[in-house]
């Protein structure tokens, strides 16, 4: 069926009689040439605005989409129903021209117009099958056209009977974004897009927001959900200090220093006792530096000074207090005098890390931080969040979702824990771990977690940026991002114009249209003005990689997330 004749006679509705680099005009020679029928045992909506029509040319065939329909300014006056049954009518339309594709090799796609019909062309009314056919090759070069994963997404919104399978690759190879107002249907976008690829075999990550993604749980491609402060946690030690600068935010000018000194010493005392060096300056896991001789630290800092000065944050958290309390002496004893010795207590230094000494007690000793973030854990204890992560991405299993319905928002905690998260698989794609198994990083309430910042009165703005670098490298890495927002006004710009695919719901609000328009050059106004009309579970799929865009109905998932609203009861 795929290789039916588009330019059957029996498909027949008009010829084009206005031509312009924009859009050309169709004058139908009978007004019963726009109704339904059917042939060979299809069935076809003839010329309906949103239908879509192939034209006929010399050397190429052209693919639109009607968008306007009239009739003469002298045969309105005529008008019935009951007329406009018969031939006496010679109503016009409007086509946008979609994609040009070559007659004599019809899987060749050009996405641009190298011609356009001209004045005289016939216009036929396009057969679905004709339409998926071409629609599961966007996206695919030429040679992997027979290997590459395809699944079915969704109907065509104006024919239920095509179905739309897209490419894996089209979808996901530039980035992906579903978007739209709460009711419209990401979340069984999501849940589609997670079938598509649990049937092709691949990989995905998701970071469930809220939790309505757990009824995949019990499928038998998902791993054991990691639930972040119930049976899984994100080890301290896979943080940046970065990050441990964001949660407890230092001020600059003193707080700072002596934090960046306390993990440094910290990681000496660690260093220490793995090498089995006894200095006397270190007494309970705490190195003690009043009056304390420098050079025997100073050694050991030389000899491990590029371990040490690592950006990661492994060593004992819980002495972190304690220890910034032994960072507040004099750099030398005696005012000076004795430069080979740490001085006594600096009071106006203690006194000004006070609040940084009660944060940082706080956050150690709350028991929500200390299951999130594994504070008296060891790294190789069960449910730590890396350790999962690679054992799903060498184990069978299609999806591991991470859940973060138990993390709370103090402190930012849960844009900390993303954005590390995010962070962690940043790398392993720079290292090429995904270069010959892809992943899909799917993550849901985007607009939570990407364009944040940590500022106060104090502490120096900090962006959390992991995912915007993913956006903006990791796609020759095999590492793809497909957010799910309601807001893409509050996605960062930089983010959204890396994602070549747009999954787009039902949008009111005009500047989230205009985030789109502006992210996407494939928007284009007369596909927007329908964002604030479609239906639940319809949508707009436009990207890089399919010349034209389309309006389909997502299928309903086999496994649909959580997503309903609490009804009121009498």
């Amino acid at each position: 069926m795929e290789n039916r004749n588009p330019f059957e006679h029996n498909y027949f509705i008009g010829y084009i009689n206005y031509v312009s680099a924009q859009f050309v005009k169709v004058h139908f020679p009978s007004s019963t040439l726009l109704q339904s029928f059917t042939f060979k045992g299809e069935n076809l909506n003839g010329g309906l605005v949103g239908n879509f029509v192939v034209i006929e040319g010399e050397q190429f065939g052209f693919l639109g989409k009607i968008q306007e329909l009239s009739l003469p300014e002298k045969e309105r006056l005529e008008f019935s129903e009951k007329s406009f049954k018969n031939s006496d009518f010679h109503p016009t339309g409007k086509i946008e021209i979609l994609l040009s594709f070559d007659l004599f090799e019809p899987t060749k796609i050009d996405k641009g117009l190298n011609a356009l019909p001209v004045i005289g062309a016939k216009v036929f009314v396009c057969s679905s099958n004709f339409i998926r056919s071409y629609f599961r090759k966007f996206g695919i070069k030429h040679e992997h056209l027979q290997t590459s994963p395809v699944f079915e997404l969704g109907k065509l919104t104006f024919d239920k009977s095509a179905p739309i399978e897209v490419s894996q690759q089209a979808i996901f190879g530039r980035h992906c974004a579903v978007v739209g107002t709460t009711g419209g249907g990401k979340s069984y976008t999501v849940s589609k897009l997670l079938e598509g690829i649990v049937s092709n075999n691949g990989k995905a990550i998701i970071v469930d927001a809220t939790g309505e993604y757990s009824t995949h749980d019990k499928n038998s491609y998902s791993d054991i959900p990691a639930t972040l402060s119930t049976n899984s946690f994100f080890h301290y030690s896979n943080l940046t200090v970065g990050d441990l600068f964001v949660l407890l935010r230092p001020s600059g000018q003193v707080q700072q220093p002596v934090l960046l000194d306390a993990i440094h010493s910290l990681k000496l005392v660690q260093i220490a006792k793995r090498e089995n060096r006894n200095l006397e300056q270190i007494k309970d896991g705490i190195l003690i530096k009043k009056q304390a001789l420098k050079r025997p630290i100073f050694d050991l800092y030389n000899e491990f000074s590029e371990e040490i000065e690592k950006s990661n944050a492994d060593f004992d958290i819980q002495k972190l207090t304690q220890q910034l309390r032994r960072e507040c002496v004099y750099d030398s004893h005696k005012f000076g005098e004795d430069i080979t010795r740490w001085g006594d207590l600096d009071k106006r230094k203690f006194e000004n890390s006070t609040s940084l000494f009660l944060r940082t007690e706080n956050l150690i000793q709350t028991e929500s931080f200390k299951n999130i973030f594994g504070f008296g854990k060891q790294k190789t204890d069960e449910g730590e969040l890396a350790t999962r992560i690679s054992d799903f991405l060498n184990g069978d299993k299609k999806i591991l979702r991470i859940g973060f319905e138990n993390v709370g928002f103090d402190f930012q905690a849960r844009e900390i824990v993303a954005n590390a998260i995010g962070k962690y698989l940043l790398e392993m794609a720079r290292k090429g771990k995904f270069n010959e198994k892809p992943l899909v990083l799917f993550v849901d309430e985007a607009h939570q977690y990407l364009n944040k910042s940590v500022k106060d009165e104090y502490f120096e703005l900090t962006q959390l940026n992991s995912f915007d670098s993913i956006a903006k490298e990791c796609r020759k890495y095999g590492l793809f991002l497909t957010i799910a927002t309601q807001m893409p006004r509050d996605i960062p710009l930089g983010t959204l114009s890396q994602i070549g695919t747009f999954i787009i719901h039902r949008l009111i609000n005009h500047y989230d249209k205009e985030a789109i328009a502006n992210a996407s050059s494939s928007a284009n106004r007369n596909t927007l003005d329908f964002l604030p009309v479609l239906g639940a579970g319809e949508a707009i799929l436009m990207g890089v990689d399919f010349p034209m865009s389309v309006m389909l109905k997502i299928n309903k998932p086999l496994t649909p997330p959580n997503s309903n609203t609490p009804q009121f009861k009498i």
